[in-house]
């Protein structure tokens, strides 16, 4: 499109705005009393009511009145969530557990059935495998994402939900969104989706039939290792409920101050992701090539087991997740990370800085694991935004000091 018929993009209305732009404006408000650019934090747990109250809803989350409802920053940070994934609403929550939960309290009852990945994130796995059916009888099936007769096979006329994430951890197997939403919609169950490994520009699950999009906000949107929280976007209507459900009357509220840290971290989302996705290639391929490495799972290789699928829906770029594992057994893993001096061993992902973990694989989600992360285990490797040399360089120098 010519520049000169691009309709007028206006900082005021996010729809109108490329993603880079959303990225900087969505939700932010010039401060009225200051004149400050940015929304400052309001560190306050109660807001001053109009003159007659009798006409507010005490539940009401869309203006500030108490902090468990809605804050100033809270508020800010849901309406660029919502224009970033191009949903019609988000809200935000303490923490990405507390997003995940949200939606199961709300939108699940007792005697329900539902569909859920087989290689999850482990708080849904424990909720599915032990809380929720112990305490609510709320039954689930687990199924391999990727295979889409075992999808359709697993529904039931009592399926309420299917919960599947875009790239599952740790394993990094890719699920077709689109094919699995059309499943779940013909059995009339809703689809829930993890996006964090893959968050715009990326990939947008909404666009591809999703119900919900779920994101640990820690993650890349935060990127920076400095703030906790969690994010649901979806319909107006759906997120109503759940604002209802299992933030006001459940309070997983996120603070005024990790909401404020999320929003400023997420200005610099496009630029982050790009490097992380260029680099993660990179480092993916060089591990590849060393005969030292029993394994890389990486969407973007073409070796990995879903690469076309990968292709299709994540045509931004692959993410900056993989898992790998060195030949040998746990000692040889440990021993490896141990020799690393750039990239830190820690849990968590999406950070500024190289991150990694070593991982047995022991306990009763093995069987869903591939043959090779069973055999050797895994290291959950989170690329950073270092040179990208002195990444392999690093990994590089760990390999010769483990194998000598």
């Amino acid at each position: 499109m010519s520049l000169n018929h691009r309709p007028r993009p206006d900082k005021h209305d996010p729809a109108s705005l490329a993603f880079a732009t959303q990225s900087v404006h969505a939700g932010n408000e010039i401060d009225a009393g200051s004149g400050a650019l940015r929304t400052p934090i309001v560190m306050a747990n109660s807001y001053a009511l109009p003159e007659d109250p009798s006409t507010l809803s005490w539940s009401g989350t869309d203006v500030p009145l108490y902090t468990r409802n809605s804050g100033t920053n809270q508020l800010g940070l849901q309406r660029k969530l919502a224009a970033l994934e191009r949903g019609e609403d988000a809200m935000a929550l303490a923490s990405g557990v507390a997003a995940l939960h949200a939606i199961f309290f709300t939108v699940l009852k007792a005697g329900d059935h539902v569909v859920v990945a087989d290689v999850t994130y482990e708080a849904v796995f424990r909720l599915f495998n032990e809380l929720l059916p112990q305490k609510y009888g709320i039954r689930t099936t687990f199924v391999d994402a990727a295979d889409l007769d075992a999808v359709r096979a697993a529904v039931r006329p009592e399926t309420r939900l299917v919960h599947i994430e875009t790239v599952a951890n740790p394993t990094t197997k890719v699920t077709d969104v689109a094919a699995v939403a059309r499943i779940a919609h013909e059995a009339g169950a809703l689809v829930s989706i993890d996006n964090t490994f893959t968050p715009p520009p990326l990939f947008r699950p909404l666009e591809h039939g999703a119900d919900l999009v779920v994101h640990s906000l820690t993650k890349y949107i935060n990127g920076h290792g400095d703030a906790i929280g969690g994010a649901v976007i979806g319909s107006a209507e759906l997120i109503r409920r759940i604002k209802l459900d299992a933030m006001v009357d459940v309070g997983g509220v996120i603070s005024p101050f990790n909401a404020w840290l999320i929003m400023r971290g997420s200005v610099t989302l496009p630029l982050r992701m790009r490097q992380h996705c260029e680099s993660a290639l990179a480092i993916a391929e060089f591990l590849a090539g060393d005969d030292r490495v029993a394994y890389v799972a990486y969407p973007g290789l073409a070796s990995h087991p879903q690469h076309d699928t990968a292709v299709r829906q994540l045509p931004n770029g692959f993410g900056g997740m993989m898992a790998f594992a060195v030949k040998g057994d746990k000692a040889a893993q440990n021993r490896f990370v141990s020799k690393l001096r750039v990239i830190t061993s820690a849990v968590s992902l999406g950070h500024d800085e190289s991150l990694i973990v070593h991982v047995d694989n022991s306990g009763p989600r093995v069987p869903a694991y591939p043959a090779e992360f069973r055999e050797f285990g895994h290291l959950r490797f989170s690329v950073g935004l270092e040179d990208v040399d002195d990444l392999i360089a690093d990994l590089s120098a760990a390999l010769d000091d483990t194998f000598g």
